[in-house]
């Protein structure tokens, strides 16, 4: 599964230097898969989906931080546990129920998201 930041949040910013994966985002900002990551050009996401890194992608969330689940391995062959849940001040930083990784997968976003 994937993280991902309720409305609860304060906007403090703490979470967004910590992700190992540049996934976090400040409202309203926009974001790219080549921002923190070794993906450049065309990227293929193994479903018949291929998109350019490089093309900056809408923000998907106005009020508040967001996290990029596409980005998000919850920290998983980094760190022993999500570092935006760690040191979030209010913990608006949870489990996304909709979307659903298993450990393995998460290693496997992380090798593609960091070209290992």
């Amino acid at each position: 599964m994937a993280i991902k930041i309720t409305d609860e949040c304060i906007n403090c910013g703490a979470c967004e230097p910590e992700c190992p994966n540049n996934a976090i985002y400040d409202a309203g900002v926009s974001w790219r898969f080549s921002e923190g990551t070794e993906l450049k050009g065309i990227i293929d996401f193994g479903d018949g989906t291929t998109l350019n890194a490089d093309e900056e992608q809408p923000s998907l969330s106005d009020e508040v931080y967001y996290i990029v689940s596409d980005k998000c391995t919850e920290c998983v062959g980094f760190h022993d546990e999500p570092q935006c849940a760690a040191v979030c001040p209010v913990d608006c930083c949870v489990d996304d129920e909709d979307v659903r990784e298993t450990e393995e997968e998460l290693l496997a976003k992380k090798a593609w998201l960091h070209g290992e």
